[in-house]
């Protein structure tokens, strides 16, 4: 085909070259470098020395449910086990919407004002159909997220005890290791969740609302025996009134309880998270009650009958992990559940049967 611009009629016409098209694939883009996996001793030295990425890291490798990873975790927790336990754990509970993590935001702040590391582990509610989490706590808790001296790692619950994750009290001993000298544990606030959370706090502070009806309805005989602090939240403008009789309501109903083993009075306190009102009578309370259990010696009991209780927890939780995924017992599980759902067996001698199967097996390995 003959081009107009090759005709003699036309030789002022210059025709510049074409604009070469660049590639589809962006130049700039970096190939993602794999990331080089961490001995044990590289993990321990890292968290002594406080780096957070490295900490991080070894959370992920705690709350991860492959074997491999399982059995690193367990090594570098043994190896930070000597340097833990030198932090004061606080667990901070309530219903939701009381406003936990605006509260923990404020406390942070107060707490760091005397020095020292604080690493809060929020432990956020997965959906029960995804198991997905949102992991938005470290949102709500704007000041303290950006502070040097403060670590926040939110974890889903994965379904576990009420939803508590599961791996939290590793999680602390490793904290502990790198230098934090102050836990925070938030808990989702439903269900069992306090239970276990009791179990590895030194001060379990309760967080309660005034103003949204019947108070006497946030008292409930578990919760309030386990709690050494009650505070009211949002104590402020019309609100102040509601607040201090809720107090009232509340220090009359720990009246009916029998006395704690610590020998501690648990004190009811108003406060306001937003305007940071009454946030240092709060951590007064919770620096007296660490004096007083130190001084009578119930610090140390506690803590020991938290070790012995997590050495059950965690027998009771490899046992069942081994009955449910034994390679013989768990193809037999659908059979004697449709044997329950037709009438043919009971619950209980369907049970029977598998745990007769599972001893078996182990008798025969």
């Amino acid at each position: 085909m003959e081009h107009p611009e090759n005709n003699e009629a036309y030789k002022g016409l210059t025709v510049n070259a074409g604009v070469e098209q660049p590639s589809s694939v962006n130049p700039y883009l970096k190939r993602k470098v794999r990331r080089r996996e961490l001995s044990v001793d590289e993990y321990v030295d890292g968290i002594r020395q406080g780096n957070i990425t490295i900490l991080s890291q070894a959370v992920t490798l705690v709350e991860s449910v492959l074997p491999e990873h399982q059995a690193v975790a367990q090594e570098v927790i043994e190896k930070c086990l000597p340097y833990a336990g030198n932090s004061v754990r606080i667990g901070i509970s309530g219903v939701p919407g009381a406003g936990k993590s605006t509260s923990i935001d404020v406390f942070g702040l107060h707490v760091l004002e005397k020095g020292g590391k604080l690493a809060v582990l929020a432990i956020d509610p997965s959906s029960e159909r995804s198991r997905g989490s949102i992991l938005g706590d470290k949102t709500r808790m704007e000041k303290l997220s950006v502070h040097p001296a403060s670590f926040i790692r939110p974890s889903p619950s994965a379904g576990s005890l009420g939803g508590v994750a599961r791996k939290t009290r590793e999680t602390i001993i490793l904290c502990e290791a790198a230098g934090f000298d102050k836990i925070f544990v938030e808990t989702v606030g439903v269900g069992q969740s306090e239970t276990a959370v009791h179990s590895m706090v030194d001060f379990f502070l309760l967080i309660q609302l005034a103003g949204t009806g019947d108070e006497l309805q946030g008292i409930k005989r578990g919760i309030m025996e386990m709690a050494d602090g009650i505070v009211i939240n949002k104590a402020d403008g019309n609100n102040i009134e509601k607040a201090q009789l809720a107090a009232t309501q509340f220090r009359n109903a720990l009246h009916l309880f029998p006395a704690p083993e610590s020998g501690w009075t648990p004190q009811v306190l108003t406060y306001s998270g937003f305007y940071n009102l009454g946030v240092k009578e709060i951590w007064d309370m919770v620096y007296a009650y660490i004096a007083f259990v130190k001084a009578n010696g119930y610090f140390e009991y506690r803590r020991n009958e938290q070790s012995k209780y997590w050495m059950y927890e965690s027998i009771n939780e490899q046992l069942r992990d081994s009955f449910y995924h034994h390679p013989v017992v768990a193809p037999l599980f659908r059979q004697k559940e449709q044997q329950v759902l037709q009438g043919e067996l009971t619950s209980f001698v369907a049970a029977k049967e598998l745990l007769d199967t599972y001893f078996r097996e182990l008798r025969h390995d």
